[in-house]
């Protein structure tokens, strides 16, 4: 509000000598722009990389790496690295690697390098890490020196509250970049080593090295280059076991226990039955061996990470031998041997990379793993790795999840591509809004759509094989890497069938507020359908992990001692006032189990008044009236039509090489 004082007609003033002299002052320019003195302001300084970018050109000379991964006390994987020093170099910078092939994002474990120090001659060196890249080390280099060596400690997590534990008394799993530095300004293709590791007495070794010769507990392998060492890890352990897969294909198993190590015959032909049908499917070989490397183990961390020539995989204890209890837990393996042609071979240009300081891009994420994960749940159906039972309950869990699921308004699959850099794969308070990375399972539901659209189109002549081949099916033999663009994904497809093909992508995948999925679902006979019971996927799952997922009922997940794990955004639980951290002590009067939370739920159906939790966080307990009366509710997938002819879905997850080898004996057998 603004006051105004009405003032009296104007007449000569007289003012006093004292008021004069203030008047004359308070006229005066100089006083009237007084201002308070300006802030000092920095300006910023100047930024030159001293690290040089990679080149493709040969290092000079081959560096000596030894491991010594023997002391399974205390975890520590102890390092002699000895580095040539290229003619007239007076400073060496080192670099530990920070954006991880298969991670996604600059996940380098440098905080777990310890104990540095750089020598020649014997002399002790002087070295500094750069302040900007602090996985850089610059080294100064005297006169003359014709190597350098250094000594480091990996200090690999002891407790998971550290990070993957990669060795227990029985096993361990070596990953060269995690205990390595390589010079900076070369491809890492262009940088020879020599590697080799000491163990721990009688354990066996596997790897996809070549050249292996054994002395005592003291293996050595060929001179590769850089970037094939970081892609070949190795698993070794007490108990182990191989066996031959055929193709050039073997399975190697290290176990906390031998009795983990066992598979019944049967058992173990379906995963010959997986090598078949890849090589089918995908109509070409792009590795001259392959190895499954695969840990029976709860104490080592799980893994599930793809190679060229060999996968990191890691299973329950007794999945193999409880086959049935198990079938919830074998998904990792025929995913991890598809990414030998999606991801590896076929990979997206953007994501690969020179060496392992350049970042990645990670927008194609939704071809790279999105069909990965789609081939993973097909080879596992067809080959029986996986019970088709089994596959369709995934298939069902991804579909029912983005049903109710308020981050798909706001945010694109293809966004979701950026959170293994931006979120580095940390728990999120609200998932469900926040999303996590969906570029795996809805990107397996849009490439479910798109053999959908191929079958239907062509009247069954066309499918998603027919793109496997055309796509990842070429170049027979060759293991190098072949670099595409997302036209590259587009005309592959528009030469098989013409379609809006960059239009689908494009509102599947680019835009934000879709509907959940299901067009794979519903164009191959099936459809999506809410049941009381979990689906069988869903099932063992929760029985695995010892907790109950609700998030299509009252949107929570709890486990057994009752702590709320998970709350859906805007679900029912949520508006209630319940949220991740809270533990609920007593269903409409009883102690929690989740008995009587699923019963509770069930009997609200038929009333009109609310469950009654008493719920407790931090230090305070309350009561909480939750108003649900839907009942229980898990997805799943049914034939959308009456009959026993199979629909496109059907014929999608039936065996292939199994049939053509039956077939052909069959016809053997009548010659």
């Amino acid at each position: 509000m603004t006051f105004l004082l009405k003032r009296p007609a104007a007449r000569p003033a007289v003012l006093g000598p004292a008021l004069a002299l203030a008047a004359a002052l308070l006229s005066t320019s100089a006083f009237a722009q007084v201002q308070p003195p300006a802030n000092t302001r920095p300006m910023a300084v100047p930024f030159v990389d001293p690290i040089p970018e990679a080149a493709d050109k040969p290092f000079p000379g081959t560096i000596s790496l030894a491991i010594d991964a023997s002391d399974v006390t205390t975890g520590a994987y102890r390092v002699t690295e000895k580095i040539p020093v290229p003619a007239g170099t007076t400073k060496l910078t080192l670099l530990h690697p920070k954006w991880l092939p298969g991670n996604h994002g600059p996940k380098g474990t440098i905080a777990e390098l310890v104990d540095i120090r750089f020598y020649a001659g014997g002399q002790l060196l002087t070295w500094t890490r750069d302040p900007v890249d602090v996985f850089a080390f610059h080294i100064d280099v005297p006169a003359g020196a014709a190597e350098i060596t250094a000594t480091f400690i990996h200090t690999s997590p002891l407790r998971e509250s550290e990070g993957r534990i990669t060795m227990t008394r029985e096993m361990l799993n070596l990953q060269w970049e995690k205990m390595s530095l390589y010079p900076a300004g070369y491809y890492v293709r262009q940088i020879k080593v020599k590697p080799t590791v000491t163990f721990p007495a009688n354990w066996q070794v596997f790897t996809a090295l070549d050249g292996k010769a054994a002395n005592g507990s003291v293996v050595t392998w060929d001179v590769t280059d850089y970037e094939t060492l970081v892609d070949s890890p190795i698993f070794a352990g007490l108990h182990a076991a191989r066996h031959d897969l055929g193709q050039g294909v073997w399975f190697d198993l290290v176990a906390d226990k031998p009795e983990f190590l066992k598979i019944a015959p049967e058992n173990l032909q379906v995963y010959r039955n997986m090598v078949d049908e890849a090589l089918l499917a995908f109509g070409a070989k792009h590795f001259d061996h392959y190895d499954f490397l695969l840990a029976m183990t709860d104490r080592m961390g799980g893994i599930g990470l793809e190679h060229h020539r060999s996968s990191e995989n890691q299973y329950e204890p007794r999945t193999l031998i409880d086959w049935a209890a198990g079938d919830w837990d074998r998904n990792v393996i025929p995913h991890e041997f598809a990414h030998s042609w999606d991801g590896k071979y076929r990979r997206p240009a953007r994501l690969w990379t020179p060496d392992y300081r350049a970042p990645m891009q990670d927008n194609l994420l939704w071809v790279y793993e999105g069909q990965t994960q789609f081939w993973g749940l097909v080879l596992a159906a067809r080959s029986g790795v996986q019970s088709k039972e089994q596959v369709l309950g995934q298939f069902a869990n991804y579909a029912g999840s983005f049903t109710q699921y308020p981050g798909r308004a706001w945010r694109s699959v293809e966004d979701t591509t950026h959170d293994p850099i931006m979120a580095s794969r940390k728990p999120k308070p609200f998932s469900s809004l926040a999303r996590n990375e969906e570029y795996y399972t809805e990107g397996a539901l849009v490439w479910l759509e798109v053999d959908a659209i191929l079958r239907e189109s062509t009247a069954g002549k066309k499918g998603i094989d027919d793109f496997a081949k055309a796509f990842f099916g070429v170049k027979d033999g060759d293991w190098g890497v072949l670099t595409y663009e997302q036209d590259d994904v587009v005309k592959t497809l528009q030469a098989l069938h013409p379609y809006d093909w960059a239009g689908f992508f494009k509102t599947r995948i680019q835009t934000p507020g879709q509907p959940s999925p299901l067009g794979g679902i519903e164009r191959g006979g099936y459809k999506l359908a809410w049941k009381e019971e979990p689906n069988p996927y869903d099932k063992a799952r929760m029985a695995s992990g010892k907790y109950i997922s609700l998030n299509h009922s009252i949107g929570l997940a709890i486990d057994n001692d009752g702590k709320v794990s998970g709350s859906r955004w805007d679900g029912p639980a949520f508006r209630a006032g319940i949220v991740t951290g809270m533990q609920i002590l007593s269903v409409n009067g009883k102690a929690y189990d989740q008995d009587a939370l699923k019963a509770a739920i069930t009997a609200a159906k038929a009333a009109a008044t609310p469950i009654e939790l008493i719920v407790k966080r931090d230090d305070l307990v309350r009561t909480i009236a939750l108003p649900y009366h839907d009942g229980l509710r898990w997805p799943w997938l049914e034939r959308a039509a009456p009959g026993t002819a199979p629909t496109g879905l059907d014929k999608l997850l039936a065996p292939r090489a199994v049939a053509l080898k039956k077939v052909g004996a069959e016809k053997a057998a009548t010659k």
